[in-house]
């Protein structure tokens, strides 16, 4: 097992799916096969104009021939293991380039980061993990709320590498995990209740919307924005028990069996559209809100 970076490109020519799947061709084959049953972290290229740099984390369940393709394979992503970073993070900041095994002995950018898989070490993936939970706001708990595990946070750990795998296995908690998968649903949508258009905070400034998941958790669901949609109390209720739903294009749907339409449709926008993330790649996508209209959604 060893940790690693996957290059992913939203306009990329292999059929990606980053929370269930990953395609690369033959020449990658050993340097993913190490990651078997390990962690890897995502990374936008800065070539991409508004680049993530790196913003997930994943682990490889396994790695399968493409039956599609000759000389293609895809590495099964663990189901679950998908994360979004609460906080994307750049390629270098003021300190230099954050993932150090991509420069050379003269400390310069050697070709390395110019792979689209490589290894990382323990170091610099926790390095990266670090700034992508931005544990000091992100996953900190409100305070009403208590962490399970505050041994967790420890200000040094003596080998990076056990330091890793306490992280790692933090951010498996479902408390933790809803908590980032607030702050990235929240961040993309802007605080705002996606079928209403509203945008209401309380008294400590605390947006008053939810991050759904539109195919659950519970149905294996993973934890990406792509999976999410920010709803208010009301909207998230019927969404939940199929009042409503949203085509692939993004109207809303409401059901025949819902009591009230009428009173739906004065509650949602004018529109009759949801709002969704600038990024497109951060709206709902067709895979999941399909999944939510045959299995929730009342006809």
């Amino acid at each position: 097992m060893g940790l690693g970076v996957f290059i992913h490109r939203p306009d990329s020519v292999y059929d990606d799916s980053p929370a269930e799947r990953y395609q690369f061709p033959q020449q990658y084959l050993t340097r993913v096969q190490a990651c078997l049953g390990d962690w890897i972290v995502y990374y936008e290229p800065r070539k991409i104009t508004g680049t993530r740099g790196y913003f997930a984390i994943a682990r490889v369940q396994d790695v399968i021939p493409d039956p599609s393709a000759a000389g293609i394979f895809i590495a099964v992503i663990e189901p679950g293991s998908y994360l979004d970073f609460a906080r994307p993070v750049p390629f270098a900041d003021e300190n230099g380039v954050l993932e150090r095994g991509v420069l050379n002995e003269q400390g310069r950018i050697s070709g390395r980061a110019q792979s689209a898989v490589r290894p990382i070490s323990p170091a610099d993936f926790d390095r990266i993990l670090s700034l992508g939970l931005n544990e000091r706001h992100a996953v900190l708990p409100r305070e009403d709320e208590r962490i399970a595990d505050p041994g967790f946070v420890e200000q040094q750990a003596p080998f990076a590498f056990e330091q890793v795998r306490e992280r790692v296995a933090f951010i498996t908690s479902r408390i933790i995990r809803d908590r980032v998968f607030r702050r990235v649903v929240l961040g993309a949508y802007d605080e705002r209740c996606a079928l209403t258009g509203l945008k209401l905070l309380n008294g400590g400034g605390r947006a008053e919307v939810a991050a759904a998941h539109i195919r659950p958790v519970e149905a294996s669901g993973p934890d990406i924005v792509s999976n999410g949609i920010a709803l208010s109390g009301t909207a998230h209720w019927m969404f939940d028990r199929g009042l409503i739903t949203l085509s692939d294009g993004l109207e809303i749907l409401i059901s025949r069996q819902a009591n009230d339409p009428d009173g739906i449709r004065g509650f949602i926008n004018r529109t009759g559209r949801a709002f969704t993330p600038l990024r497109p790649h951060d709206r709902p996508h067709p895979h999941f809100l399909g999944w939510h209209r045959e299995n929730c959604f009342k006809q």
